[in-house]
């Protein structure tokens, strides 16, 4: 018997049903030619600063719909329904705005024509635009335009040391869920526009690479070059912890050069140091608490632990209506349950080099015939390497099954499997 059937056999059926999940997703508002919404947010959807279900990411055209904590799948996504048509209903009545499917991004206007999100007057709203103000000035608007699905997960009696043993293993397979759920092979033009890329024309102001799974996870989306120096090591709470602590002290020259405060004294970002605040961190997958208010994501990390894991890099999918679908989350679960139950090395400052080698080849290029990707010093086949994940998690999705009755998890595995084949 494997190290990861004979963990699996310590779990019960009742730690299993017990675990939980959350969704946020982000979309675009936009006008019905294709272009960007240039509207504040809608008044009839509440405080984009307080609403416990509504608010904005970067920009005022940019929507974000938060579920609660869900012990159900169906339970989850029937919340995240429920919102989602409350938006669409509520655009509608309004005018004639709609919320855009994919997580590239819209026809877009001149960056600096992007809104901003606007939280208000108080201190911790005028701090939440401050933040996304040096955001735009740091990445450029565009580039924070880009949506997508985080997936919140925990299970109970789990601890900091089995969280970033799941978090390393994650990183190293997270290219399998690019290649199954990748939904952003093609970006309209404009966002592309003064900048150098290798996209090749599709069809009109369409562009694309051939064999792309998710531009959004690739050097055209969610990549800082800054940042890309930044080794975090996820052996433990301590070494995340000093890794980001040292990113959000060091002073980075070039937002030095950006400058704290325009010449009207208004405040151009909210640090010059590497990162502004913590979730500045762009990564597949981060440790999470629920933080008390006034207090820094990670000072409640290191005072009480991580709480869960937010999984970052799923695509919005265009061909569901709320964008993601119930198999596609149970396979979250059973590849999630996978990573946390194998065997997971500490990671080194070479193999985090190799996983973001991987992330960009994948993204770029994860559906091309024979791609090849880094694997303990060595290349291997991509399909190859995900069919050994997928076997793996064949006891994972029964154990599921039998903990919920039915076959509703083992289904979900299957249809990855046939998609990879």
């Amino acid at each position: 018997m494997s190290s990861l059937q004979s963990r699996l056999k310590e779990l019960s059926s009742v730690r299993l049903k017990a675990i939980r999940r959350g969704i946020e997703k982000e979309s675009l508002r936009v006008r019905p030619s294709g272009h960007l919404a240039l509207t504040p947010h809608p008044q009839a959807l509440g405080s984009a600063l307080t609403h416990p279900n509504i608010t904005t990411d970067f920009s005022e055209s940019q929507l974000e719909l938060i579920t609660g904590v869900h012990a159900g799948v169906q339970e989850c996504l029937d919340e995240l329904t429920q919102v989602h048509q409350f938006v669409v209903q509520t655009l509608r009545e309004a005018g004639d705005e709609m919320m855009w499917v994919a997580s590239m991004p819209c026809g877009l206007p001149a960056d600096d024509a992007i809104p901003i999100g606007r939280y208000g007057t108080s201190n911790v709203g005028l701090a939440k635009s401050f933040y996304r103000t040096g955001l735009g000035h740091r990445y450029g608007r565009r580039m924070q335009t880009i949506s997508g699905i985080h997936y919140n997960w925990s299970m109970p009696d789990i601890g900091n040391d089995e969280y970033f043993s799941l978090i390393r293993n994650f990183r190293r397979h997270s290219f399998l869920l690019l290649c199954l759920f990748g939904a952003s092979p093609a970006v309209c033009s404009s966002f592309v526009a003064g900048r150098s890329h290798e996209l090749q024309e599709l069809r009109g102001q369409t562009m694309h690479l051939p064999h792309a799974t998710s531009l959004r996870m690739g050097r055209l989306g969610y990549q800082s070059d800054a940042q890309s120096a930044l080794a975090v090591s996820y052996n433990s709470l301590d070494s995340y912890g000093a890794s980001l602590q040292d990113a959000l002290t060091r002073p980075y020259p070039a937002y030095e050069a950006i400058g704290l405060r325009d010449a009207e004294g208004q405040y151009r970002q909210l640090a010059t140091s590497l990162l502004q605040i913590e979730n500045e961190f762009y990564g597949t997958i981060r440790p999470k608490r629920v933080i008390r208010r006034g207090e820094r994501p990670l000072h409640a990390l290191r005072e009480r632990g991580v709480e869960y894991v937010e999984v970052r890099c799923m695509d919005l999918d265009p061909f569901e209506r709320i964008g993601i679908a119930a198999p596609t989350l149970r396979f979250l679960d059973v590849f999630l349950l996978h990573c946390l139950l194998e065997e997971s090395p500490p990671d080194t400052p070479g193999e985090i080099a190799a996983i973001g080698r991987n992330q960009n080849r994948v993204a770029a290029r994860g559906r091309e015939p024979g791609l090849r990707l880094e694997r303990h010093g060595q290349e291997v086949d991509l399909i190859e390497w995900g069919q050994q994940l997928l076997a793996g998690c064949k006891p994972i999705a029964a154990a599921l099954d039998a903990a919920h009755g039915g076959t509703a998890y083992g289904d979900a595995l299957k249809a990855a499997v046939a998609a990879l084949d």
